[in-house]
């Protein structure tokens, strides 16, 4: 697929991403059917008659094997000038006969937004899978009366952990002439996630959420050192790749280009110095700061133990006092 020339420049926010992949997860949720117990009271009872069940019990047709669904609903937010900037979505209805979305409630939701954001345009539209589909340009047409150039966000709800980037990609409508005749096709267009201060708080919040099975502090430490061990794991490999390129440059291999040596540059300056002396007296002192703090947190403690105990010692030694006629007190 074609990449875009239009020159926009495209800014994603997370809560748009959110309110997809919460969108798809609720939909999938509800198709799942329960699950049913006639096999557990044909298996379990005594008087089962085998020959009665069908062949496909035990493994399902083709038929009988769940597509993914699909969702579908509007993105909201501003542009100015060459920025495109997509700050928020909300969801839509879909019928899948006629291949058409709701117009009534999406203008009753478009008022409705507009009322508290007045600020927010439909941009495009969202939906999910793993590539645009020819069936999408029917509904990306019939939004043109809104905006006469939306925008396309798919997410990919499948998982593939060796994808680094994020499972979303933005498409816009290019007029190409394909065999003579002009014909309207997606173009993948690059974009940036942008936040602001209360996105990244609550993106933080939910990245630190309990999980829902119960588990414990150090399951949360487990969890967190691994993101932490995966983010270093990822800058190493991306300052080898960087060296390897240099180590070539210097012998040669390949071209000279002193734009890419600047944007190194660049780079490289904001790695740590780990090696610098003032470095070195800023680790110290923090190290000495975390360790003298450690040594007051167990020091009040054994203090406070220390007070409960004499507490419990005079109240036991003043009851055994007081039986023999003498009063004594520590």
């Amino acid at each position: 697929m074609e990449s875009s020339g239009s020159g926009l420049t495209f800014k994603l926010h997370p809560l748009v991403i959110l309110n997809i992949s919460d969108h798809y997860t609720r939909v999938k949720c509800q198709l799942q059917p329960p699950q049913s117990s006639a096999s557990v009271h044909s298996n379990g009872g005594g008087s089962s008659d085998h020959s009665s069940l069908p062949s496909s019990s035990s493994s399902p047709s083709p038929d009988q094997v769940q597509v993914p669904p699909r969702v579908y609903g509007c993105v909201i937010g501003v542009q100015k000038g060459r920025t495109v900037e997509i700050f928020n979505s909300f969801e839509l209805l879909f019928d899948p006969e006629t291949n058409t979305l709701d117009r009534t409630f999406l203008d009753k939701k478009q008022e409705l937004y507009k009322k508290v954001f007045p600020n927010f345009y439909v941009l495009g539209w969202y939906s999910t899978g793993h590539d645009a589909m020819e069936s999408d340009m029917h509904i990306h047409k019939a939004l043109m009366d809104i905006n006469e150039s939306p925008v396309f966000v798919l997410l990919n709800p499948s998982i593939n952990h060796a994808q680094k980037d994020l499972p979303v990609t933005i498409f816009e409508s290019e007029l190409h002439v394909i065999d003579g005749i002009p014909q309207l096709i997606f173009v993948r267009a690059s974009y940036n996630i942008e936040t602001v201060e209360a996105e990244r708080i609550s993106v933080d919040h939910v990245a630190h959420l309990k999980p829902s099975d119960g588990g414990s502090a150090a399951t949360q430490l487990a969890a967190h050192l691994t993101g932490i061990h995966s983010a270093i794991k990822m800058l190493n490999s991306r300052v080898r790749v960087l060296h390897h390129y240099l180590v070539a440059m210097q012998k040669g291999e390949i071209p000279c280009e002193n734009s890419l040596l600047r944007q190194v540059s660049s780079l490289l300056r904001r790695l740590p110095a780990m090696e610098s002396r003032k470095f070195q007296d800023d680790f110290l002192m923090e190290y000495n700061d975390t360790v003298l703090i450690t040594y007051l947190a167990m020091l009040t403690n054994c203090s406070s133990t220390m007070n409960e105990l004499i507490d419990k010692f005079n109240i036991a030694y003043d009851r055994h006092s007081r039986r023999g006629g003498r009063t004594a007190y520590i």
